[in-house]
């Protein structure tokens, strides 16, 4: 990529003072960072204004568009109020009021919820709770945790115990606690004229196999609903979360509904659980929870839960903070993200945009090169065949000498778009991943 000399002095002293996440920095001698100056709907402008579509909703937590009028007004009303108190012996009006929402919107099913900054974080907090649970329940030798191939739960110590994805796991392996994984509902390893459903049937039965031997120290089953999001877009058939649901009420465990990618109408439901008409123990959410506009993660629980630690003894409490949780100002975005979600009726709305961008996809969906195309609510995903280990980051290139940003996961390819993209926006995404595709061989 050619950049400016605007461009170039910023990137520069990013490389040189930022160490950014998820990154080999040495590739980034001859693979240019994209300083990016402003942003506005569904596009990113670098600082010569040149333009990116967003489609990966900027690691998957843009729901709205950037710049969304009603949350820059909320915030900015609720700045004039209380940024921030800690949330030890104190709180605050939009706590309290997303709390409430957030327990309506699982029919009251889940009615206690304890605040985090990250996915990551989350992931932690419903693991402890978990352990914690079973402790003061009497049953201290539950202390194992499952979880599914290819799983991805987060990078902190706990969150990576339960993650099966090698290039983040392998290295701090010597640090992590052991989890056992168990197959995936993947449909895309059934085998030939085996439907998604009868897939997911099969792998629940591996399921009962193992709760069978081990549910005595097992403490929960952690599950990404729907679509596994790290290992490559691994899409599922909601049976298995139902039989999932069935089994661990049957041997006495925990489940563990991770829906930090897949919550908040990302897979055509609300909740991504809410396909299967089952409710989990705990609900981790974040990503999308504030539209994108501050970091911010929650962990939803039952009222059984709840009680197994309310007790005289501090110790038998849930001895878990961090310095911002429950941020005034993020759970004032969260309160306006489920404002937009009434008002413009989004659910609905988006179940008609899917179907059109999938319409706009259709020359991608036949190209030769492409396998397994496929697409639940507002994801698509696709395998490029014949791709390298360089595959990704020069589709990623391609894409951006064409306008979209594109962040391929080895030779997955996938769209995870604001729910905002337009008509022509959806076409022209279309359009040009198909041509980074053929100029990427």
């Amino acid at each position: 990529m050619q950049t400016s000399t605007r461009n170039s002095v910023l990137l520069e002293r990013s490389r040189t003072a930022v160490w950014h996440p998820c990154t080999q920095m040495k590739q980034h001698e001859t693979l240019p960072i994209v300083p990016i100056a402003r942003a506005q709907g569904c596009w990113l402008y670098d600082c010569d204004g040149k333009r990116y579509l967003d489609a990966v909703s900027s690691w998957w937590v843009n729901l709205f568009g950037h710049s969304e009028p009603r949350i820059n007004a909320a915030l900015i009303d609720q700045l004039q109020k209380l940024e921030h108190v800690m949330l030890a012996g104190f709180t605050h009006e939009p706590v309290v009021a997303l709390s409430e929402r957030l327990s309506a919107l699982t029919g009251g099913k889940l009615g206690h919820c304890f605040y985090g900054s990250d996915g990551a974080s989350a992931t932690e907090i419903a693991l402890k709770m978990s352990f914690q649970y079973w402790r003061n329940s009497g049953k201290a030798d539950k202390t194992e945790f499952i979880s599914l191939s290819g799983s991805y739960h987060g990078e902190t110590m706990g969150a990576l115990s339960v993650t099966d994805v090698a290039l983040f796991k392998d290295t701090y392996a010597p640090l992590l606690r052991h989890s056992a994984q168990v197959p995936s509902p993947d449909w895309r390893q059934a085998a030939d004229g085996v439907s998604p459903r009868d897939h997911a049937l099969a792998c629940a039965k591996l399921l009962k196999q193992h709760l069978e031997q081990h549910h005595a120290r097992t403490a929960a089953l952690i599950v990404e609903p729907l679509v596994q999001g790290a290992t490559g877009m691994a899409m599922y058939d909601p049976e298995y979360l139902r039989q999932a649901r069935a089994l661990c009420d049957r041997y006495g465990v925990h489940l563990i509904a991770d829906e930090i990618m897949t919550g908040f109408g990302r897979t055509g439901t609300f909740f991504a659980h809410e396909q299967a008409s089952i409710t989990p123990d705990f609900l981790c959410l974040s990503k999308g929870i504030t539209g994108g506009y501050l970091p911010l993660s929650v962990v939803m629980t039952t009222d059984a839960v709840y009680q197994a630690f309310y007790d005289d003894k501090v110790t038998r409490g849930f001895l878990h903070s961090h310095s911002y949780t429950g941020n005034a100002l993020a759970c004032r975005a969260a309160l306006a993200t489920l404002d937009i979600f009434q008002q413009d009726n989004v659910i609905q709305n988006n179940r008609v945009r899917a179907q059109r961008m999938t319409a706009a996809a259709q020359a991608l969906a036949q190209h030769p090169r492409i396998r397994n195309f496929r697409t639940t609510g507002m994801i698509w995903a696709f395998e490029v065949g014949g791709a390298d280990t360089t595959f990704s980051r020069r589709l990623f290139e391609a894409g951006l000498r064409r306008e979209v940003l594109l962040r391929p996961i080895g030779n997955t390819v996938y769209f995870m778009p604001p729910y905002v993209l337009s008509d022509g926006e959806m076409d022209l995404l279309a359009t040009r991943t198909l041509e980074a595709l053929d100029a990427t061989p």
